[in-house]
């Protein structure tokens, strides 16, 4: 089946809203909303596409934009690679130059229902950030604990994994409960690396799976919000996208403190991999936001971390 490399945008105003086109009840798809673009010429960039496919749309110029996701998604009469920008900011005022109506809309508004269904993981990416805190073992300190979590929420974390996996139940409900109250006050989530059963009885907003437990699945596990999952290659993202699993960690990119020795996957296998993902996914291991243009630039959602996330000065949206 011949794949259509197409490109579309993600423009984000300053409220944080997306803004979505109606497609002709003529076309294929047609009646969902979509995403502004269009294929991709023989011979032509991404971004020379992304440009011109905004000009002829939407009469507006990129001034600032990045790569949010790559997509392949087959539907029964063809295949598409859907290349997608996050678009931040722009020369001239978007209106629908072929008629199309337009609308925006906050990204946590975007029913999948009314895309198409290969801009489910577009929908996602929207709603995600680009950092993805991993606590590491909390110590007896409880209190320093918390205030490093509260620290890294005023930079901004807006996405953390509760990893304690000394922590007896009891104790381990108790420590979340506390993590998930300072969360919510700068609405962030809280991912429990527990057994998905345990992450729902507590009420933590997802539930984030390791290897392990991502491969004795069959199914997406319940949760509040999201389910995430460690992987390491091709096969264990592929089980997590086929579970309705909703991002991935990859790694180490890098070489870690915590792994010295251990193989890394390097950026362009990272990339490979990512790129043929069919959800987003977070680069981990030797990470830091100082790394976040480089993850977007190989097709990651951005960077997960512990060292990296747990003091550092800043983390970026």
């Amino acid at each position: 089946m011949r794949v259509v490399h197409v490109v579309a945008a993600a423009l984000i105003d300053a409220e944080g809203r997306v803004l979505v086109a109606r497609r002709p009840e003529d076309v294929h798809q047609g009646g969902l909303w979509e995403f502004p673009g269009g294929k991709v010429e023989p011979g032509e960039r991404a971004e020379e596409a992304l440009a011109r496919e905004l000009d002829e749309e939407l009469g507006v110029r990129p001034l600032a934009a990045r790569p949010l996701i790559r997509v392949h998604h087959a539907y029964p009469d063809k295949a598409v690679c859907l290349d997608v920008w996050r678009v931040t900011r722009w020369d001239g005022e978007a209106h629908g130059r072929e008629g199309q109506p337009l609308a925006w809309w906050a990204p946590a508004d975007c029913d999948p229902a009314r895309f198409p269904a290969a801009d489910g993981p577009i929908i996602t990416a929207l709603r995600l950030p680009a950092t993805y805190l991993i606590t590491p073992e909390p110590g007896d300190d409880r209190a320093a604990f918390l205030d490093t979590v509260e620290a890294a929420l005023q930079r901004g974390v807006r996405l953390l994994q509760l990893r304690a996996k000394t922590l007896a139940p009891a104790a381990l409900a108790e420590l979340h409960g506390r993590v998930q109250a300072l969360a919510h006050r700068f609405e962030a989530h809280v991912l429990l690396n527990a057994e998905p059963a345990l992450a729902a009885a507590i009420g933590a907003d997802g539930v984030h799976l390791s290897t392990a437990a991502l491969r004795a699945l069959d199914r997406r596990p319940p949760a509040r919000h999201w389910v995430a999952a460690s992987c390491h290659d091709a096969d264990e993202l592929a089980h997590a996208a086929r579970i309705g699993v909703d991002f991935a960690v990859l790694g180490p990119v890098a070489a870690t403190a915590t792994h010295p020795g251990a193989p890394v996957l390097g950026w362009q296998r990272f990339a490979a991999l990512a790129g043929a993902a069919a959800l987003p996914v977070f680069a981990l291991g030797g990470l830091a936001p100082a790394d976040l243009d480089a993850a977007w630039r190989h097709g990651a959602q951005g960077v997960a971390a512990i060292r990296g996330l747990w003091s550092a000065p800043n983390a970026r949206a």
